[in-house]
């Protein structure tokens, strides 16, 4: 059964699933749809056109849903989508998209930590890690299994590749290589994301293979273009080694070194 503290508001036309708790001070808008068994606990915001799946937990003060902070937007009705199993916790902001084309997306299975900001249009994967202080610009993309560092600051329209650990206090202006690890300001890449790997089950046949296309990108003294010519010429590729050419190929703002 739902339950609702007599000082929540919620608007008319609020759709709340089944076996929801949600606390006192908290304000869901009416064109929030909200699943089944989530847990606001207090002072929670929804805002806007806000779809939430099941199981999450959002901590209090965090503001959900409300207008991208982008001088372009003109009032549209966009949207704001976030999956299932996700932990939001305090003072998290994340805003809609700036236009109907595109929503912004939060996946399942993510861990936002205190005063993470999740800017217009920015797409979440699942399993992600993002520590407190984070704070993203608009049309990011971070893939699966990423985990970012605290006060960590992450230009508009990067992205960020699966399984890539970076470390806090960062400033990222170019994109990230999947499954490796760096930190600083500027970003410098410094290896493989090796222990989040083992610790996910990568064979060490696979990270063998990751390996080697982090040393024909990073460590063979060739540029982009020099180290995707040596990749075609390899032959049989496994998963994890398209993945990572893949990524390359498709990094406009360029791999951070």
């Amino acid at each position: 059964m739902t339950k609702i503290h007599p000082t929540a508001i919620i608007d008319e036309g609020a759709q709340i699933g089944a076996d929801c708790e949600i606390g006192p001070g908290c304000h869901v808008g009416p064109s929030v749809v909200l699943g089944d068994r989530n847990i606001l606990i207090s002072n929670v915001i929804l805002s806007g056109h806000t779809t939430i799946g099941d199981d999450n937990k959002i901590s209090p003060y965090a503001v959900l849903g409300t207008d991208p902070q982008d001088l372009k937007f003109k009032g549209e009705p966009t949207r704001l989508r976030i999956g299932s199993r996700n932990k939001i916790r305090e003072f998290v902001t994340i805003n809609r998209s700036n236009n109907m084309e595109e929503d912004t997306v939060v996946g399942n299975d993510n861990l936002l930590m205190e005063y993470v900001h999740v800017a217009h249009n920015c797409q979440i994967g699942n399993n992600c890690v993002i520590a407190n202080v984070v704070q993203m610009a608009g049309h990011l993309v971070i893939s699966d299994f990423v985990s970012i560092g605290g006060m960590t600051a992450i230009h508009q329209f990067v992205h960020i590749g699966t399984h890539a650990f970076v470390g806090g206090a960062s400033a990222i202006k170019k994109d990230i290589a999947p499954y490796t690890r760096g930190q600083g300001n500027p970003y410098h890449t410094v290896g493989l994301n090796s222990v989040g790997l083992m610790r996910r089950g990568f064979s060490n046949a696979s990270i063998a293979a990751i390996k080697e296309m982090y040393n024909l990108f990073y460590r063979k003294g060739l540029n982009t273009s020099q180290a995707l010519e040596e990749a075609a010429k390899l032959g049989t590729l496994t998963p994890e080694q398209k993945i990572f050419i893949e990524f390359v190929k498709q990094a406009d703002r360029g791999l951070s070194n």
